[in-house]
């Protein structure tokens, strides 16, 4: 059994170490079970919860994520009527004069697989709640 010395990620430096390794251990295709393999995952953690805190990601827009789904399958507004409603009701969401029903969060969620994180976080009810 190979005995590992991993330390955390507590700066710049042990990023940029952590993530070579990965590199060289993807390089390798290591297969499940082995050493290399429970050593790539446990430097991928401590990789993830060093970016976590210093390179967050925001949760997109709603209307944005739904346009970017939209033409990456290359829907036209009609396509989500199944989902939202009727045209009207779709341009309103779409212009953002109306926001979206728990129903055509859960709807859209289910057909666009978009995160419920992304119609339903603190930025998006801040914005609700102020207009």
């Amino acid at each position: 059994m190979l005995t590992l010395i991993i330390h955390k990620v507590k700066n710049e430096e042990d990023y940029k170490e952590a993530m070579s390794r990965i590199d060289a251990i993807l390089a390798q295709n290591p297969e499940p079970g082995t050493d290399l393999f429970d050593e790539l995952e446990l430097l991928s953690t401590l990789v993830h919860a060093y970016e976590e805190i210093h390179y967050p990601i925001d949760t997109p827009d709603p209307i944005e994520a739904i346009k970017y789904v939209m033409e990456e399958k290359g829907w036209k507004n009609k396509d989500l009527e199944p989902f939202i409603g009727p045209k009207s009701r779709v341009s309103e969401i779409l212009n953002r004069k109306r926001y979206f029903t728990l129903e055509q969060i859960n709807n859209l969620h289910k057909e666009l697989n978009i995160p419920l994180e992304v119609f339903i976080n603190d930025k998006v009810l801040e914005a609700t709640v102020n207009h």
